[in-house]
């Protein structure tokens, strides 16, 4: 009986991964704002929502730079 091998653990993205993933975040959310510009309730609080996984994302970069801050010599 063999046990099962476990799968290889995902590399973590690098930063740069993380600012491309924020930049899509940014150009998903052009479309509603205009239409929660425009007065359309619903499109603006999509656009909230879209705000804070920007901001959750804004803040993942954040703690990313620091840390290869603090491991580079």
């Amino acid at each position: 009986m063999t046990m099962p091998s476990s799968p290889a653990p995902t590399p973590s993205p690098t930063p740069a991964d993380e600012y491309e993933k924020l930049k899509q975040l940014v150009a998903e959310v052009e479309g509603d704002y205009q239409k929660a510009i425009g007065g359309n309730k619903a499109a603006g609080t999509r656009v909230r929502k879209q705000m804070q996984e920007i901001r959750s994302q804004a803040q993942t970069i954040r703690v990313k730079i620091l840390e290869a801050r603090s491991t580079t010599p």
